[in-house]
């Protein structure tokens, strides 16, 4: 991986998929059987996977998880025989299709579009993992139904047993915390003492600033709310908030039950901006959003 030359074709972003769900009705969750391995390594290029073990020298014929490349490649590939309707009728992340539609008439035809197409590429699902023409689904670690959408009750507990003991270990801590970052309010303030800790030569010295901000940030996902689906026909609200420790905002929307939040986002103070006045900051938050 420290020589290979770098793939930089996309994968989609999270909250872009989230946002194409508005106003479905009917889910159904297609995962790929050992995606990766169903991708043939090109026989010149094999060599480079190469790997010694107690019974002598193998390389993979097929792509191995662990390669820097393999993410952008699969990617490539499935946007490739899924290209057509893509982001209309499903959803594309790496082996996950989500297929959506507004009701059970729309959506029926939609997955056999899709497995005709995987059918056509030589691609296998694991038939055991997919749904079909349901109202909820897990996907990306996450709960989606008609209401909106739900962190995963299991990546909420895997937060709440995450023991951080060092740096290797609290970077893990805030990856999974900063996947769930749409969910908290003021996430960039509220984990800045934890970030202080991954400053370079910081020393590690776990302060009770530093353990009731990961216990605000756990507390915060446990009693997370349920996200709206962005629904571009309705009116948007923006509310944001400043002060000394970093910039936030929520976006709202009122589908008639009353506001409700469709995502939270924040980011920390670069240093001069840390010595504005509060009124400054203020106005920056509005500029930021």
């Amino acid at each position: 991986n420290l020589v290979t030359k770098r793939d930089v074709y996309p994968l989609p972003l999270i909250d872009d998929v989230f946002d194409r769900l508005s106003g479905a009705k009917f889910l159904s969750s297609l995962d790929l059987a050992s995606g990766y391995w169903q991708v043939p390594v090109a026989e010149k290029d094999q060599c480079k996977t190469a790997f010694i073990t107690p019974d002598g020298l193998y390389e993979f014929r097929r792509l191995p998880f662990g390669l820097n490349n393999a993410p952008s490649t699969f990617q490539r590939l499935m946007d490739k025989v899924l290209s057509r309707l893509k982001w209309h009728m499903f959803l594309v992340y790496l082996d996950d299709v989500l297929v959506f539609g507004r009701n059970f008439q729309e959506h029926q035809k939609r997955p056999e579009f899709v497995l005709m197409a995987l059918e056509k590429a030589g691609l296998t699902l694991n038939v055991e993992k997919c749904v079909f023409a349901t109202s909820r689904v897990e996907h990306l670690g996450h709960v989606i139904d008609g209401n909106g959408i739900h962190p995963h009750p299991d990546k909420v507990q895997a937060l709440v047993n995450f023991k951080t003991h060092d740096v290797k270990s609290l970077r893990g801590f805030l990856g999974l915390a900063s996947y769930f970052r749409r969910f908290i309010p003021d996430f960039a303030a509220v984990a800045s003492p934890l970030y202080v800790l991954l400053k370079k030569n910081a020393p590690w010295i776990w302060s009770e600033k530093q353990q009731s901000a990961k216990q605000k940030l756990v507390q915060y996902l446990i009693s997370a709310p349920v996200l709206a689906h962005f629904n571009e026909k309705l009116d948007v609200v923006i509310q944001t908030d400043a002060s000394n420790l970093g910039l936030g905002a929520v976006l709202l929307q009122d589908d008639g039950t009353g506001p409700r939040p469709v995502a939270f986002v924040s980011r920390t103070l670069s240093d001069a901006e840390s010595r504005y006045h509060a009124n400054e900051l203020e106005c920056l938050a509005i500029v930021w959003t």
